[in-house]
């Protein structure tokens, strides 16, 4: 398999995020709307902004590293409909008995599971 190399961006993080006088704001992007805001203003020294430029290529979108396409899985029916070639990747909320369930399925098929 090719390995798969997705563009970097920036950690987009909130106006005013790590000055030491304002410690009570979080790192997680909050659209900036204030009139005078720098932020807003696009200021470089007030870092990137999240925006539609930033994306990867439609063809390089939701694919594993290894080059893979993933599929979700919740259950042993789902990964019956898995095709080849795709790698297993089991949802967070299954329990350790279904689980090893759906990995037993799997290696029975031939797929690879991420988080076994």
């Amino acid at each position: 398999m090719i390995m798969v190399r997705k563009r970097k961006h920036p950690k987009f993080f909130r106006q005013n995020y790590g000055r030491t006088d304002m410690k009570r704001i979080a790192e997680g992007w909050k659209r900036p709307r204030g009139h005078d805001n720098k932020k807003r203003a696009k200021h470089s020294f007030a870092g990137a902004e999240p925006n539609i430029g930033w994306r990867n290529p439609h063809a390089l979108r939701d694919l594993h590293p290894s080059g893979a396409a993933e599929a979700l899985v919740n259950n042993v029916k789902e990964v019956g409909n898995v095709k080849k070639g795709r790698v297993v990747r089991i949802a967070r909320g299954v329990g350790r008995k279904k689980r090893n369930e759906i990995v037993a399925k799997a290696k029975e098929m031939g797929l690879r599971v991420l988080n076994e």
